[in-house]
């Protein structure tokens, strides 16, 4: 009998293990894209840097600023203008990297200063994902 209960002990085990492991080692390919040094998390440095190259493949005109036709719909008119400190109706870099931070911030709900895959899909994730991919 105790053969029978061990043996039995080992495969809910593995079942349960087996069952994990796909879960665990299926990342989001967002988060596969923006996490650069492989820890499972996206940091506000890698969304950063991810929002730069974001910034430069935008900016066709190459003026140093992202008018509404370049955002293409990243941002609402409201979220352009608040974004927006000087107000010309076009957002230069760091006005550009103060508005991926703050959806940064807004997506981190656990306040650990990176984001997970639960977080980015999230629907400030989201927000953030548009601006930085």
């Amino acid at each position: 009998m105790n053969t029978r209960v061990a043996i039995t002990a080992v495969a809910v085990v593995l079942a349960i293990v087996c069952a994990a492991a796909p879960a665990a080692a299926r990342k989001s390919g967002s988060l596969q894209a923006l996490d650069s040094d492989r820890d499972g998390t996206v940091d506000l440095n890698e969304a950063t840097t991810a929002a730069n190259q974001a910034f430069d493949r935008l900016d066709r005109d190459h003026d140093g600023t992202l008018s509404a036709r370049e955002l293409r719909g990243r941002l609402s008119a409201r979220e352009l203008a608040a974004a927006d400190d000087d107000h010309d109706g076009t957002l230069t870099r760091s006005e550009y990297a103060a508005a991926v931070e703050s959806r940064f911030k807004a997506a981190n709900r656990d306040s650990d200063d990176t984001l997970d895959d639960h977080e980015l899909r999230s629907g400030p994730g989201k927000a953030l994902q548009r601006l930085i991919r």
